[in-house]
């Protein structure tokens, strides 16, 4: 059955390319020739400026008679007065040989496989580490490409996992490569058949991350990598030779971050320059800059002390960094639904972009700074259980999977990270509840709970949906929004919303009447803040336990607090200031129901065959 936002079919995508189909035979191959220098040239070159920097009026002085000689006490003066430079030299030569032949031999030591069900890295010259991904454990691919990788055609991908120190890293893979062998193996993990043959290599010949022998790894063009012909949404063939090279460098920089095949344009959300700017100067940041200016004027006024004003200028300098540092990296940002997952991406001439499968989302925050209320802007959050070893977009947290978009872009992106309560898999979860005798949700739509047994059957033996499970999945998918978008702005009972007393006012002075929590259709909804306004979603089949705190003072009110546990992250999903009723009526539906959700999910293994 398709996906109804990417248009993507069950079995996982198109069949792997040649070159990649080689990488992921189970065999040991190794990274990217350039590895070496994209991973230590730059270190070298740095020890090559600093002797050249000592060096430098003795270097002028060769060519320029007169020129001045390096100060009293300089270092090289030093070894040229005692006639040493020849055996400076011969040590820059043994010291350059060493790097060199480090990098050589720690890129040899380096290697990787891909098989049916794990992803393993080896490397280590004296001291051998060996890593392991299991495909039904990964969280997330995520693939960069700095600027000095892509002049060499090369990126990094990383397959992260949950827990700390836990990812493996392949750096570098050849750039053209790099989607495709994504690609496959989330297609693996995803549970899906194999859907292409390897392709056949001679028995004990290394494989490099080119999807060639290693052999050839003195060809110019082959350490800058090369384009696979006839690959959907690959380049297409350059001319030989250097300038073939640079032209096809030249497509890969101005070559769009997202294969239009990959996503629909109707799936795709970006981030435009004006938003960003905007939110950039209206964030937090710029609050607390305008009340550090406001402090320090009053106190020059009020002391006539001028110096404290030095103390504002680094941080004025310091701020229009950061400010143009978190909008160049944010630009070209998209977020888009894929065959595999959701794919977000970010960065002008460095880029990075991520895909998340199904299932990998523990909780979603929409939430709205008091400045950004008037433009109605949001951004969005999620808990993940892995933890990536880049930034996301404009620094921030990889956490962040939109900075700032409107209440369209909300909804756009909520149909992406949660297909399993706005689409199909949510009414394959109304079906499993059905088989098991549990109703569907008392505010569903009739036509889910009805239509919800025929998706699952339709789903399992691949026939195309019926107008009437289409119309469900319509309804359900209205239903859960419509709920969504209700939480962002409303207050008091409006949505539904169970909410906390008056009495609470205590400790919520302005937001008891939004501080209440519901239900929906496979997830809680918990709606915070009056002044920063904040909509918590948990999907049901994430909650991991469910936990009710009531202290003295809370006692004393008859009030309580229901923590909804999910993986560690920057949401915290609880609710607090409840009636003591109310919250323990939360605490037992909630509980309930997330074991239910959770013996239904199966996003864990998208792609897999329904028996």
């Amino acid at each position: 059955m398709s996906d109804p936002r990417t248009g993507a079919d069950g079995g996982g995508g198109r069949p792997a390319p040649p070159d990649v189909a080689a990488l992921t035979d189970g065999e040991w191959h190794r990274l990217h020739p350039a590895t070496p220098l994209l991973k230590g040239g730059i270190a070298l070159a740095a020890v090559l400026v600093i002797l050249f920097n000592n060096a430098r009026e003795y270097v002028v002085e060769l060519f320029v008679p007169g020129g001045r000689r390096g100060d009293e006490g300089d270092p090289f003066g030093y070894v040229v007065d005692k006639g040493w430079l020849g055996l400076l030299l011969l040590a820059v030569v043994v010291v350059i040989a060493l790097f060199v032949g480090g990098f050589w031999l720690s890129w040899r030591m380096h290697t990787f496989r891909v098989g049916e069900d794990v992803v393993e890295v080896r490397s280590g010259i004296v001291f051998r580490t060996n890593r392991r991904a299991r495909l039904d454990r990964i969280q997330g691919i995520n693939i960069q490409r700095p600027l000095l990788a892509r002049v060499f055609g090369a990126a990094k991908l990383e397959v992260t996992q949950a827990g700390q120190d836990a990812n493996v890293t392949l750096a570098y893979l050849r750039s053209a490569s790099a989607d495709d062998l994504r690609r496959e193996i989330l297609r693996r993990a995803g549970g899906a058949q194999q859907t292409h043959a390897p392709a056949p290599s001679a028995p004990g010949a290394p494989v490099d991350a080119r999807g060639a022998s290693t052999g050839d790894a003195t060809d110019p063009a082959a350490v800058a990598g090369t384009s696979t012909p006839g690959r959907t949404g690959a380049p297409a063939p350059h001319r030989q030779g250097f300038g073939g090279l640079v032209e096809q460098r030249a497509h890969e920089f101005l070559a769009p971050e997202l294969d239009p095949d990959e996503a629909p344009p109707r799936s795709v959300v970006a981030l435009s320059p004006g938003r960003l700017i905007g939110s950039t100067v209206l964030s937090g940041y710029t609050l607390f800059l305008l009340a550090a200016v406001v402090a320090i004027v009053i106190s020059v006024v009020t002391t006539g002390e001028w110096f404290l004003l030095f103390v504002l200028l680094p941080a004025v300098l310091g701020s229009g960094g950061f400010y143009v540092n978190r909008i160049t990296k944010s630009l070209r940002y998209t977020i888009a639904g894929t065959r595999d997952g959701v794919r977000i991406g970010y960065g002008l001439f460095s880029t990075s972009n991520e895909t998340l499968p199904p299932g990998r989302i523990h909780s979603i925050k929409v939430s709205q700074p008091l400045l950004w209320r008037p433009f109605g802007w949001w951004d969005v959050k999620i808990n993940r259980a892995s933890r990536s070893s880049t930034k996301g977009a404009a620094g921030q947290e990889n956490t962040t999977i939109l900075p700032v978009g409107d209440e369209d872009d909300v909804r756009r992106v909520l149909e992406l990270v949660l297909p399993e309560l706005v689409g199909v898999a949510a009414v394959g979860v109304a079906a499993e509840e059905a088989r098991a005798g549990s109703p569907a949700p008392a505010d569903a739509p009739e036509a889910v709970a009805s239509a919800a047994v025929p998706v699952a059957d339709g789903s399992a033996t691949g026939e195309a949906a019926p107008p009437a499970v289409r119309d469900a999945v319509e309804a359900t998918t209205e239903h859960t929004l419509s709920l969504v978008e209700g939480g962002l702005r409303s207050s008091g009972t409006d949505g539904g919303f169970t909410v906390s007393p008056r009495r609470a006012a205590v400790l919520r002075w302005f937001s008891w009447r939004r501080n209440g929590f519901r239900s929906a259709p496979g997830a809680l909804l918990l709606r915070k803040g009056a002044i920063w306004r904040q909509l918590v979603i948990v999907p049901l089949p994430r909650v991991q336990s469910v936990g009710l705190v009531q202290g003295p003072l809370r006692r004393r009110l008859r009030l309580a607090t229901v923590h909804l546990h999910t993986v560690q992250g920057p949401i915290v999903a609880e609710i607090g200031a409840l009636d003591q009723d109310d919250a323990l009526g939360f605490f037992t539906t909630a509980g309930r129901e997330a074991v239910a959700a959770a013996h239904a999910d199966r996003t864990h293994r998208w792609s897999e065959e329904t028996p």
